[in-house]
């Protein structure tokens, strides 16, 4: 019946699983907040990813692992604190100074985060940390409050962003994000069109 109601619906397959989550179908993953193990075939392709700045969040949009290239672009995670390195804290810390929307989706990270912590919340019920990120994020970000309300579980799975970068100047970069397949994991990256300018100066990071 469920998968009739979904297909009827229209519904994606992160929205799939949400609905059968909430319909208590398929069991919640457990996690009382204790870091995970990052699968080493993940540290590996993050390696090989030469001259292409990304790193690996888990279920929190905690960056858990990252190339030289991500520290360069970004900041450098390693003088993070833990709790520090999270992309939500991240975007906060640096809103209009380092990192910025592309005209016309200044709110699209927001929605994004409200999406993917949502679906974290389903699947991972009994995780008190994620559940203290969520009531902090909600209550400085109007635009995260709001989409949380509206119960948003559509992921993004690339976004355009405009980034002001200290060194590199204005740049325009699309940011991917990938499942990794059997874990709580999602491998970011940034990429920049071919032959422009901002891919150019990607390279040189």
């Amino acid at each position: 019946m469920l998968s009739a109601l979904a297909t009827a619906l229209q519904l994606t397959e992160a929205e799939r699983d949400h609905l059968a989550r909430l319909a208590g179908q398929v069991l919640p993953a457990q996690n009382d907040g204790t870091p995970e193990h990052v699968p080493e075939d993940a540290q590996q392709l993050l390696g090989r990813l030469d001259g292409i700045p990304a790193y690996i969040v888990n279920h929190r949009q905690d960056v858990v692992a990252w190339n030289a290239a991500a520290a360069a672009l970004i900041t450098d995670f390693s003088r993070l604190t833990p709790d520090e390195r999270n992309l939500t804290r991240i975007s906060t810390r640096f809103r209009d100074t380092l990192c910025t929307g592309a005209p016309g989706s200044e709110s699209d990270f927001s929605q994004q985060a409200a999406a993917q912590l949502r679906a974290a919340s389903v699947r991972y019920p009994t995780d008190k940390v994620l559940a203290e990120l969520i009531n902090e994020f909600a209550t400085r970000d109007p635009v995260f409050a709001s989409s949380w309300s509206n119960h948003a579980v559509r992921p993004m799975p690339s976004m355009r962003k405009s980034l002001h970068h200290p060194t590199l100047g204005e740049l325009e970069i699309d940011r991917h994000t990938l499942s990794l397949p059997g874990s709580g994991f999602s491998l970011v990256m940034y990429t920049a069109e071919a032959g422009s300018p901002s891919a150019a100066a990607l390279k040189s990071l």
